[in-house]
């Protein structure tokens, strides 16, 4: 029987996080299409990279695709591959990532910002399981498993037919929600510690330990950018700190304000009262709303979702 690998992730005590986790043990050991959702920072590759190792599939490749940074010129040839001299700079065969991935698992993160012409290339894969590099007639067979992640609303992109439905339902099997920081505040001082243990030990800095204050303001801060914003907060904190102690001048979090939740309300009902005033100046034209507001239409979408507006 295979051994479990080291725990390389905080899971935490919240409810929701717990629920997420347990999904994921439940779905690694089948070869099931997984989508994760949540917010930037919030863990998604961290996730994708857990199931990996909990699958038959742990000893192969696990290829993560940021499909956000992906300019859609190159995607085919970085996705599928390419022949010798199949464009200019086409000096030898190359396999695209799915073929690197065989055998294993590819994890296509920001698969909402996949543009809906080339949708329809990536559908082909996942239901063929086969692909044809750039320049090339011949399919070639895949056998890889399936991870993707986003954090926009596919249900609204889909609605908005930005984002195919049937590549949607192809690709989530399993959903999986991984909640934002301010839903799971009682994780907040473990998780913190959780990252200045690997950060102490990454910077050989093994005695470090939070000052009183700073794990006050730890629990007290907004953590707008998750995880993320955390971990790159408390890696500073380590190479900064010379005493030993963990203080909040190296932590450089913004000062916390007792009206910062009723400041958030406020800002949400400008923007929901900002958007109805531009729908209404428009007639309900989403994208003349969109324009008018410096929002692409998906992103209108999102937010008219979030504020139940449809």
């Amino acid at each position: 029987e295979q051994a479990k690998p080291k725990e390389s992730v905080f899971i935490g005590g919240s409810p929701a996080i717990k629920r997420a986790y347990s999904l994921a043990e439940k779905v690694a050991a089948t070869d099931a299409n997984v989508l994760i959702l949540g917010e930037n920072g919030t863990g998604k590759s961290a996730m994708a990279r857990h199931i990996h190792q909990r699958s038959q599939r742990a000893a192969q490749p696990f290829v993560h695709v940021d499909l956000g940074a992906l300019n859609e010129n190159i995607f085919e040839s970085e996705l599928f591959g390419y022949a010798r001299g199949a464009f200019t700079d086409a000096k030898a065969d190359t396999p695209g990532r799915f073929e690197l991935a065989d055998k294993g698992t590819i994890f296509l993160d920001e698969i909402g910002n996949v543009p809906l012409h080339l949708q329809s290339k990536l559908l082909q894969v996942i239901q063929n399981k086969q692909v044809t590099r750039l320049g090339e007639a011949k399919a070639r067979p895949v056998d890889v498993r399936i991870i993707t992640a986003t954090n926009a609303s596919l249900k609204a992109l889909t609605a908005a037919r930005e984002f195919r439905e049937d590549l949607y339902y192809r690709i989530n099997t399993m959903e999986i929600l991984l909640p934002p920081l301010r839903e799971r505040r009682e994780d907040l001082a473990p998780l913190a510690q959780f990252l200045l243990d690997a950060m102490a030990g990454k910077y050989e800095r093994d005695t470090l330990v939070f000052a009183p204050d700073a794990l006050n303001q730890i629990e007290k801060h907004a953590w707008n950018g998750n995880i993320r914003e955390m971990e790159n907060r408390i890696e500073r904190a380590v190479i900064l700190s010379d005493n030993g102690m963990i203080n909040v001048s190296d932590l450089d979090l913004d000062i916390i304000i007792e009206t910062e939740v009723s400041q958030d309300i406020q800002l949400s009902d400008m923007e929901r009262t900002a958007i109805e005033r531009a729908l209404q100046k428009h007639g309900n034209n989403i994208s003349k709303t969109a324009e008018e507001l410096g929002l692409s239409r998906a992103a209108l979408y999102r937010r008219m979702e979030k504020y139940d507006m449809k």
